[in-house]
């Protein structure tokens, strides 16, 4: 059973994710750290609570999802994981970084990518890749069935939803991600989202104002 960790860091207020199993083996979830205390604070916890990284995904690659991805490959030798369709957006992360005046350390380029579908696996304990684009192309969330929980990135806040006006970002593509992948999930799943506090489908269904759920699909 995954224990779930998380760090706000960053000028953006980040939610960096650590899934941890119970053989202190984890899993780093967009590693936002960005300032040293912030960094020296993550590399702190891993070593106090003499953890494995085992492996380093990204949900997608805006900058504030990979600032620490150099620092999670090198000091762990992880090898990144992303969805294909983000490689675009890795690759003009630097460039972001200089416009935002956020320079940072690029980010490593990944070892493999991820699919709709996969499972991702700890041990005993799996993650499956549901893609969500719309905030960027190749967005993808962590659906863990087995605790009822789902880390969407940018996807889908509490009461909002991510911004869809960043290039390869569109507001109907990220709606129809939201309405067939996450609030097909059933309604006490949790979500952890990359910004701000958790929530939950049944929740967003009904209380979100940028997504309501489409009742007529379930009357159809």
């Amino acid at each position: 059973m995954f224990e779930i960790q998380y760090f706000t860091v960053n000028p953006l207020q980040e939610n960096t994710y650590v899934l941890i199993n119970e053989k202190k083996e984890c899993i780093i979830i967009d590693p936002g750290f960005y300032y040293q205390n912030e960094r020296e604070e993550f590399l702190g916890f891993i070593r106090d609570r003499g953890l494995k990284v085992a492996r380093l995904l990204n949900t997608h690659c805006h900058l504030d999802h990979v600032f620490g991805n150099a620092l999670v490959a090198k000091t762990f030798g992880a090898g990144l994981e992303i969805h294909e369709k983000e490689q675009p957006v890795l690759d003009r992360s630097p460039q972001s970084g200089v416009m935002y005046n956020l320079p940072f350390e690029p980010s490593p380029m990944p070892k493999s990518y991820l699919a709709e579908g996969d499972r991702v696996k700890l041990g005993d304990d799996e993650l499956e890749v549901l893609l969500t684009p719309g905030h960027s192309p190749g967005s993808i969330s962590f659906y863990c069935a087995a605790q009822g929980f789902v880390i969407a990135g940018d996807v889908l806040f509490r009461q909002s939803v991510g911004r869809s006006d960043f290039p390869g970002g569109n507001f109907e593509t990220l709606a129809r991600s939201i309405r067939q992948k996450l609030y097909a999930l059933p309604d006490e799943t949790v979500v952890y989202p990359g910004h701000g506090p958790s929530t939950t489908i049944g929740f967003e269904k009904v209380h979100n104002p940028f997504v309501p759920e489409d009742r007529s699909s379930r009357l159809a």
